[in-house]
């Protein structure tokens, strides 16, 4: 059995270029066992509602994070970070205090854009906020796809062989760091 990986995918529509190469990665991954969840319905953080009964979108999402071996992040870029859906995800599971889901997890962050950049101030930002909760973040090969409109046909397929050997190769990686990084 491979390792489980929970996949976040920072945009929320469903034909979005960044869920397109969420799931092209996890058809790449040797020996990881990809499952995307959704962070999208998670009410914001509040610490008024962190009670003995916490939302119950937020105890789910704790609970998957927790049994997962691994997170690969995979957001787009608005206005120079990540979406406050990532960030808000990220809040949700670091509370409550001492009780983090995310420490010691080994993490892998790639960025989406149609732009040429590749949302580079998103994966920035948001290896930043994964520092602070203690995620053990991959920190090479860095992954910034830009362009991607022209990487992808309508059904999100990889168009270009050389693209996809580079996606290989981040989930080759992220596999090894998950290895050499992951709980026994």
């Amino acid at each position: 059995m491979g390792k489980k990986v929970a996949v976040l995918v920072g945009s929320l529509r469903k034909g979005s270029y960044t869920r397109m190469v969420a799931k092209a990665l996890c058809g790449l991954g040797p020996g990881l066992e990809c499952e995307m969840v959704e962070i999208g319905q998670l009410p914001f953080y509040n610490q008024d509602i962190e009670t003995d009964n916490p939302p119950a979108e937020w105890t789910a999402f704790r609970k998957r994070i927790r049994e997962a071996d691994a997170v690969l992040f995979v957001t787009p870029e608005y206005n120079r970070s990540m979406p406050a859906t990532v960030k808000n995800a990220i809040d949700v599971g670091s509370r409550p205090g001492g009780a983090s889901v995310w420490g010691g997890k080994p993490a892998a962050v790639v960025s989406v854009s149609p732009g040429a950049i590749g949302g580079f101030g998103a994966n920035h930002h948001l290896r930043q906020s994964l520092m602070a909760v203690g995620m053990a973040t991959m920190a090479a090969p860095e992954a910034y796809i830009g362009g991607v409109s022209k990487l992808l046909d309508e059904q999100g397929g990889i168009v270009k062989e050389e693209t996809r050997e580079f996606l290989r190769k981040i989930m080759q990686s992220f596999a090894a760091w998950i290895e050499a990084n992951g709980r026994a």
